[in-house]
């Protein structure tokens, strides 16, 4: 086994330098301000250890991150029930599509594109204010990075809400099918806010620490969630965790993984690491470019790829 502290520093270096970074998104007007140089990569391993390199201390906006805690949030809430609204299949196309939806009968594909978050949003905002369901979110994703300085960027939430608006189609959609059940503009209250939480690359990986540990908060720790839970939203992540690009991921990194256009990315090696990577540039997918290469080096190097012997 290599040096993690070493390889996580030189994958570090090796990012900064990068010239061809990919491009920010625009959409949501605070995050085309972000600079592309930005570069961070932190692994916690399953003894407890932290490394970290680069801007992994700076904040950003962890988007489609959110959904892994969200979706976590949802099963605590409904069990297997969430799986009547939507499905677990990779859906092959882009995360806004809306394509799928019609022909699916408003049941979206798996709950990582942006239909199905929108749907573990409406269940998890359970006939509360979005305050309150957000508030409950955000208690949980702080509980699990064990950090009370996590909060939701407003700038970045009402940025959302201002220009979401295939969001709002997808949710008025799904709502005409009946998978919506509470007033779209309040599920989408609920979504926007949780896609505009801040997190630093430390926070986030020691957030996903849960499902490097079978579903243990730490080893001898108490439990988030089952076991099997744990392995299925890891199945999930690998499966679908990259939208149309899942696949590629899993080729070249072979790990559970969740991006968001912020740029960021949560991997998750079972019983090894939980690791975060964060680079605001995106490939053509949506996908952080140079967190996409880190982690391929970190995995070629270390051998954590769930397909190794």
């Amino acid at each position: 086994m290599p040096d993690i502290a070493r390889l996580v520093r030189d994958i570090a270096e090796e990012m900064r330098g990068a010239e061809e970074r990919g491009k920010v998104a625009t959409y949501i007007p605070p995050l085309a301000l972000v600079d592309p140089g930005h570069f961070g990569l932190c692994v916690v391993t399953a003894d407890g250890e932290v490394h970290a390199a680069g801007d992994s201390e700076e904040p950003f906006s962890i988007q489609s991150v959110s959904k892994v805690f969200a979706l976590t949030q949802a099963l605590g809430k409904v069990g297997d029930t969430l799986w009547r609204r939507v499905g677990r299949e990779p859906s092959g196309t882009p995360f806004n599509s809306i394509v799928q939806l019609e022909r699916e009968q408003g049941v979206p594909r798996n709950p990582f594109i942006n239909a199905g978050a929108l749907v573990v949003a409406d269940v998890n905002l359970a006939g509360h204010q979005p305050r309150v369901a957000i508030g409950e979110l955000l208690r949980f994703v702080r509980y699990l990075a064990d950090d009370e300085t996590i909060t939701v960027d407003e700038v970045v939430a009402r940025a959302e809400q201002a220009t979401g608006f295939r969001n709002v189609a997808l949710a008025n959609y799904m709502k005409a099918f009946g998978n919506i059940t509470h007033a779209p503009e309040l599920t989408l209250g609920v979504y926007f806010h949780q896609c505009a939480i801040a997190m630093s690359c430390r926070q986030l990986a020691m957030a996903g620490r849960f499902l490097m540990h079978g579903g243990l908060y730490e080893p001898g720790g108490p439990r988030v969630v089952s076991a099997q839970r744990a392995r299925r939203i890891n199945a999930l992540m690998l499966t679908c965790g990259h939208y149309d690009a899942s696949g590629d991921f899993a080729f070249r990194v072979g790990l559970p993984g969740k991006s968001g256009v912020g740029g960021g990315i949560l991997a998750v090696a079972p019983g090894k690491a939980a690791i975060a990577v964060w680079s605001p540039g995106l490939n053509d997918a949506g996908n952080s470019m140079l967190g996409t290469f880190a982690l391929e080096r970190l995995a070629e190097a270390t051998g954590w790829s769930v397909f190794a012997p």
